[in-house]
C-alpha cells in the first residue's frame, strides 16, 4: 500500500489503473473503482455550489451504503470533512451533533427521513438537505449528484482533518473527535496486520461506518484495491451469507457478533475456505467464545484495542499470539508500528510490570483535538501522550492487558455508554430521588446497562416506567436494561457516587472488573 499524502490518493490510483475492478459492493449495488472517482467528483461540485466555508462540515446519517464512500470523498475532494452522525442516538442527539459541528449539509438515508423531520427547527445552519432514498421534502441524491460535471480535487495536506467523529461525553455532550489523512492511515496500516493486502482482498465491514473501526476497516480495501463488502442490515444469517456469496477474506467482527453467528444453526453448514482473519475488538471476549471461534472459522484471528480518539487499534494480538493459547488470550496485545504506550501512576510515572496505572497513548494515530473543545483537548493530550481513561498494565513480556475503566464508561456490544449521560435523563422522571448507572455482567452483550434507583416517598415508579422513560431521551442501545430499587446511592464525601462500590456485588467472580 502507497501511504500517499493523503486518504484518497489511491482512489484516484486505482480509478486510472483499475478502472472496473469493483470497490464496494452493498445494498443490491456495485461501484467500481472509476465509479467511485467519478461520482465523488460530482458530489464535490455540488458541494462547492453551495458555497460553503472552507473545511466545513458534511453530516450523514446513513446505513452500511456505498453512497457513504462517495460522499466522503466528494467531501475531502473539495476540502470539506465528513461528520458521520450514529443513527441509533435520540433526536435531540442528533440535534446537537448538526449544530455543534455547524454541518453546511446533511446527506440522509430512508430510514432517518422522519428523524430529521422531527429536528428541523435544529437545521436553520445546514444550507442542503439530500435524501439518500427518495423525498418530496429533499433533492434525491442520485438527482441532485449527477446534476453536476466531475471536479478536480482540491489538493490536500496529510495534517488536513478529513473526517470528525462524535464520541459520548461524560456529561452527556458528546464530542468532535478531529482526525486527519495521516491519522487514518497510519490505522489503517495497524488494521491490515503484518501482512500487506493484495489486491483481491474482499473485506466485510459489520461495524457502522459512523464508527472509526468501520470506515478505518473498510478503507484497508480502498487503499489495497480490493472490494469492500457492506452490510444494510446486520444479523447472524446476513453475516453467514456475505462470507459464503462474496468470497469474504478479510473480516471485522465484535465479539458479540462472532459469539451470535458460531451459535447460528446455519453456522456448521457455512463454507469459510476463502477466509483469512478475522480482527476482532470494540469489547472484551471471553477465552471460551475465542478458544470456540477459532475451531469454527479455521482464519487467523487478530484482536485490536483502541479509540475512537486513535482512529482504531493501537495496541493487537496477533495471530502467533493465539496460537500460543492460554492467559495470553485476555491480553489485547502489543503496541502497533508507530504507536507508543505507557502505563502510568497518577503523577505521570511508567509502572512497573504488573502494577496498575492509566494507558496512554502516543504516534501517528493519535488526534488532532477536540472540535472547539481546547480545555478537554489539554485534559486528553497531555505533553504528547493521549490519556485513555483505561486502567490496565504491561506482563513481563511486553502485553498489554485492560484491568478496569478510570471512568465509568460501559461497553455494551461494542457501543459506549456513559453512565451520567443516562443518569441525566432519569432525573427528570419524576418519583426518582436519586439514580446511578452501572455496568453489569452480561454473557451476550458483554456488558449490560443497569440503574439502580432510588424512589421518593410515596412514589409508585415501576421498572418499566423507568426504561420508558430513558427511551424517549436517549437512544435504545444506553438505556437501562435492568433496573433495581435500593434505600440509598453510597456516595464520598464530595458527593461522587461510589461507583465501584456499586459495582462489586455484580463482578464478584470476574478476575476482572470488565467483562
Amino acid at each position: 500500500m502507497s501511504d500517499g499524502r493523503c486518504l484518497f490518493d489511491q482512489l484516484q490510483h486505482f480509478a486510472q489503473h483499475r478502472p472496473e475492478r469493483q470497490a464496494l459492493i452493498g445494498g443490491g449495488r456495485r461501484v467500481s473503482y472509476l465509479q467511485l472517482q467519478q461520482r465523488a467528483q460530482r458530489v464535490a461540485s455540488g458541494l462547492a455550489s453551495l458555497d460553503l466555508p472552507a473545511h466545513c462540515r458534511i453530516a450523514i446519517l446513513s446505513r452500511n451504503i456505498p453512497e457513504f464512500f462517495e460522499i466522503w470523498c466528494g467531501a475531502a475532494m473539495a476540502g470539506h470533512v465528513l461528520t458521520p452522525i450514529n443513527a441509533r442516538l435520540a433526536p435531540g442527539e442528533v440535534a446537537f451533533i448538526v449544530k455543534d459541528s455547524g454541518a453546511g449539509a446533511i446527506f440522509v438515508d430512508q430510514p432517518y427521513h422522519a428523524l430529521v423531520g422531527e429536528i428541523g427547527n435544529s437545521l436553520n445552519g445546514v444550507r442542503q438537505v439530500i435524501s439518500l432514498a427518495g423525498s418530496s421534502q429533499w433533492p434525491h441524491y442520485p438527482d441532485w449528484r449527477d446534476a453536476y460535471t466531475a471536479a478536480d480535487p482540491q489538493p490536500g495536506k496529510p495534517d488536513d482533518t478529513v473526517v470528525q467523529m462524535y464520541t459520548s461525553g461524560t456529561t452527556g455532550f458528546p464530542k468532535g473527535v478531529e482526525l486527519d489523512h495521516g491519522s487514518v492511515l497510519a490505522c489503517v496500516r495497524s488494521m491490515m496486520g503484518l501482512n500487506r493486502w493484495g489486491d483481491a482482498e474482499v473485506a466485510l465491514v459489520t461495524a457502522p461506518l459512523f464508527h472509526t473501526a468501520g470506515s478505518a476497516w473498510a478503507h484497508c480495501a480502498l487503499q489495497s484495491g480490493g472490494t469492500v463488502v457492506l452490510l444494510e442490515e446486520l444479523s447472524p444469517d446476513t453475516v453467514l451469507w456475505a462470507l459464503e456469496d462474496h468470497a469474504v477474506s478479510q473480516a471485522l467482527l465484535v465479539p458479540t457478533l462472532i459469539r451470535m453467528v458460531q451459535e447460528s444453526p446455519h453456522c456448521q453448514q457455512a463454507d469459510f475456505s476463502r477466509l483469512k482473519r478475522i480482527l476482532y475488538g470494540a469489547s472484551p471476549i471471553s477465552v471460551a467464545v475465542l478458544e470456540r471461534a477459532i475451531e469454527v472459522f479455521c482464519c487467523e484471528f487478530e484482536q485490536g484495542y483502541g479509540l475512537t480518539e486513535t482512529v482504531g487499534p493501537v495496541a493487537m494480538l496477533r495471530p502467533a499470539d493465539h496460537l500460543v493459547g492460554g492467559p495470553i488470550l485476555k491480553s489485547c496485545g502489543k503496541a502497533v508500528a508507530g504507536v507508543e504506550i505507557r502505563v502510568v501512576d497518577s503523577a505521570g510515572v511508567s509502572c512497573r510490570n504488573g502494577e496498575v496505572g492509566e494507558i496512554v497513548v502516543a504516534g501517528a494515530q493519535v488526534m488532532k483535538g477536540y472540535w472547539q473543545r481546547p480545555d478537554a483537548t489539554r485534559e486528553a493530550i497531555r505533553d504528547g501522550w493521549l490519556h485513555t481513561g483505561d486502567a490496565g498494565y504491561f506482563d513481563d513480556e511486553g502485553y498489554l492487558y485492560i484491568h478496569d475503566r478510570l471512568k465509568d464508561m460501559i461497553i455494551s456490544g461494542g457501543e459506549n455508554v456513559y453512565p451520567a449521560e443516562v443518569e441525566s435523563a432519569l432525573a427528570g422522571l419524576q418519583g426518582i430521588l436519586d439514580a446511578a448507572v452501572i455496568g453489569v455482567p452480561d454473557e451476550r452483550w458483554g456488558e449490560a446497562v443497569k440503574a439502580l434507583v432510588v424512589r421518593r416517598q410515596d412514589a409508585t415508579v415501576s421498572e418499566q416506567d423507568v426504561i420508558g422513560h430513558a427511551r424517549a431521551h436517549i437512544a435504545a442501545y444506553k438505556c437501562p436494561k435492568s433496573v433495581e430499587f435500593v434505600d440509598s446511592i453510597p456516595r464520598n464525601v464530595s458527593g461522587k457516587i461510589l461507583k465501584r462500590v456499586l459495582r462489586e456485588p455484580y463482578w464478584q467472580g470476574h478476575q476482572r472488573k470488565v467483562s
